[in-house]
């Protein structure tokens, strides 16, 4: 009896360990947004005045450093997703929701690797730029892979999660229209205000948190 006993509990451990990596992720994603977002202007032809605040210039950097670990959480994150699923993962919205998060994430590092790339400007701290007009290309394409084409994979992906949850009925009532709403603020929002980009964090906060009480309880359930 102990051995069943012990290979539940082993099985319990990489879902909570994988729920609070979804936390993880979503704090640290959300922090550089957020970070980002108030540093750096939304208006174009003040992109580079933010640039002779350290205070603001540091802002940015430190946003830029914590996109690496939200992107290693969020793996954790999609982790925890495929095992919850389980046996009733169906292939296509697996595939899908598998791709748009691989998606969103390698659009996210490439935004912040050029965005990265655009503050080691040897000019960068005299708020100057050695090309404007590279400075400018660069800025927009940043923005594009972020706020255009990251952002709606992760539209995609939390649409294609909910799909599933509502096919598998594993996930709450509530979840899954808070699901469908985020999704298609994401879809539809961003290109009104780059703040709906915070509601990705917010979505997979509560997913996360949804996963470790649910596993809290099965536990319960066991040893009791």
């Amino acid at each position: 009896m102990d051995e069943p006993r012990t290979i539940t509990r082993e099985r319990m451990r990489t879902p909570r360990a994988a729920g609070v990596a979804g936390i993880a992720f979503s704090l640290l994603l959300g922090g550089a947004l957020l970070l980002a977002r108030l540093a750096v202007p939304a208006a174009a032809d003040a992109n580079t005045i933010w640039l002779t605040d350290s205070a603001k210039r540091r802002s940015v950097e430190v946003a830029l450093s914590l996109v690496p670990f939200a992107g290693i959480a969020f793996l954790w994150f999609i982790g925890v997703i495929r095992d919850r699923i389980g046996e009733l993962e169906d292939r296509f919205f697996a595939t899908v929701f598998l791709g748009s998060g691989l998606l969103f994430v390698a659009m996210l590092f490439v935004g912040a690797a050029i965005a990265g790339g655009m503050l080691t400007d040897p000019g960068i701290r005299a708020g100057v730029t050695t090309d404007p007009g590279q400075w400018d290309l660069e800025r927009r394409i940043t923005f594009a892979l972020i706020n255009t084409y990251g952002i709606r994979m992760a539209a995609v992906f939390i649409l294609s999660v909910t799909t599933i949850g509502i096919r598998t009925k594993i996930l709450p009532r509530w979840l899954v229209v808070s699901g469908l709403v985020a999704g298609l603020v994401l879809l539809i929002g961003t290109s009104v205000s780059t703040w709906a980009n915070l509601v990705m964090p917010v979505w997979a906060f509560l997913f996360s948190v949804d996963i470790l009480v649910r596993n809290r309880l099965s536990e319960r359930a066991i040893e009791g």
